[in-house]
């Protein structure tokens, strides 16, 4: 259990009404739905939607075997862009990149078809005896990939597919990283993402090693000289802290801590409830702990950020769904003390009021202060420095806190190549993620027949 949340009571619903608040955030499509909806795609040429899709799904091509009633055809093509393409339906802000590309927004209508919808339809109500894609001939080459998240998944799934074997060293008990662990749980149900990783494991020539955290039970150096290349895919493990005093208080937490419990918990009745929260951030992690708060009993959510909405990383659908469930969103406030009682327990936060001036963010003087119970911090994540801390590892060319790649996701260090969150290249979601490790996969892949043919 979350220690510094323990002197908080428990939720007063029952597990089964809280399982019951926890239901999938959006139902999915009936065969007359998906049938109505497919109908409406133009099939376009040079599709836009398609150009917005990180991991080129042929989009216009999928749909169309929907409308012809072919879904092993459609979940196939799919499959083929993006092997998580079930989750990537589920979690991926199709608002802002294939629907809002799709032509249909300026016609009369101005409704996109509903591309994510349509996607989780087709991987649903596909039925594969065998999983779809055959592996290559083996080519006797190992690579190693850190990280069990969408970048390592994808990258194994792809090098597999080439005839390589691949080990995925993993820090958790679980394959799966953010859509295991950090999706809200309204988002991915009944242990989808668990079943999705079985799936893709489905092709062979894939092991994972559970327990094996890069820097403590690993080190790159070793990897590097007993694998014929590394991927890393590790992430963003490490929560950015606030810089102020009072930080580690009973009731102060990292959001991504608390919605890992909330995932991993059988019973969400024995999960801590404050009663009155703070969560401090704008992205879609914020959203998600807060309105998993209010959904959980949560008499009074506030959600802060020092900017205003049009700057909040949370698309507007996702701040739509915060505000459908009762969190408050307030904006243009700059968290500046941790209010403590007297057992030393968060019963607040002193906020600075702010405005923009000559473009740059500045206190206007003013503050105010909230009640709360628990304040969560969602102010984005940084590099785990542990991660790398042998030489080779240290050696690595950086941007900022993150990994420096090329397009072909190489990294500094022959041999060693990285996607996903830990690097600077592209945006920080689940879909880009996927189309990462599929590159980097083709690119290590190459790189290796190259080898081969020079020999």
């Amino acid at each position: 259990m979350i220690d510094s949340l323990n002197h908080l009571p428990r939720p007063g619903a029952e597990a089964a009404t809280l399982a019951d608040r926890f239901g999938d955030l959006a139902p999915p499509l009936n065969h007359r739905q998906a049938a109505l909806e497919s109908a409406r795609c133009l099939y376009c040429y040079d599709a836009p939607c398609v150009n917005a899709c990180p991991s080129e799904i042929d989009i216009p091509s999928f749909i169309h075997n929907i409308q012809q009633e072919n879904v092993q055809g459609a979940a196939q093509k799919i499959l083929s862009a993006n092997i998580l393409g079930g989750s990537c339906a589920r979690v991926c802000p199709t608002e802002v990149l294939c629907q809002q590309a799709c032509v249909r927004n300026s016609h009369q209508e101005c409704a996109p078809v509903l591309i994510g919808q349509l996607q989780r339809y087709a991987l649903d109500n596909a039925h594969f005896s065998e999983h779809p894609f055959q592996r290559a001939a083996a080519t006797g080459k190992r690579i190693a990939v850190v990280g069990a998240g969408p970048a390592g998944l994808s990258c194994a799934h792809r090098l597999a597919l080439h005839g390589h074997d691949v080990v995925i060293f993993e820090a958790r008990k679980k394959a799966g990283g953010l859509n295991e662990y950090g999706i809200a749980k309204y988002k991915l149900v009944d242990d989808f993402a668990q079943r999705e990783v079985d799936f893709l494991l489905e092709v062979g020539g894939i092991e994972i090693r559970h327990g094996q955290r890069l820097g403590t039970d690993l080190s790159l150096s070793e990897l590097h000289q007993q694998f014929d290349a590394v991927f890393l895919a590790i992430g963003l493990a490490a929560s950015r802290a606030l810089g102020m005093a009072d930080e580690d208080a009973p009731g102060v937490l990292a959001a991504t801590t608390y919605i890992r419990e909330l995932r991993q918990s059988d019973d969400l009745s024995q999960l801590p409830l404050a009663d009155r929260c703070i969560v401090i951030g704008a992205g879609n992690t914020a959203i998600d702990m807060a309105v998993q708060m209010a959904r959980l009993g949560a008499r009074d959510v506030n959600l802060v950020y020092r900017r205003g909405h049009a700057d909040m990383g949370a698309t507007e659908h996702e701040q739509a769904i915060a505000r459908d469930n009762q969190v408050r969103l307030l904006t243009w406030a700059r968290p500046e003390q941790v209010l403590l009682n007297d057992a030393g327990q968060v019963r607040g936060m002193r906020f600075a009021r702010t405005r923009l001036v000559d473009g740059r963010l500045q206190d206007t003087g003013e503050t105010f202060e909230l009640a709360a119970d628990a304040i969560f911090k969602a102010i984005g994540q940084t590099f785990d420095d542990g991660a790398l801390i042998d030489s080779l590892a240290r050696s690595l060319a950086r941007d900022g806190d993150r990994l420096q790649v090329d397009e072909q996701l190489r990294t500094s260090v022959p041999g060693i190549y990285a996607g996903g969150d830990c690097t600077a290249l592209g945006q920080d979601l689940t879909v880009q993620a996927v189309q990462h490790g599929k590159l980097a996969a083709e690119a290590i892949h190459a790189q290796l027949m190259l080898n081969v043919e020079a020999a």
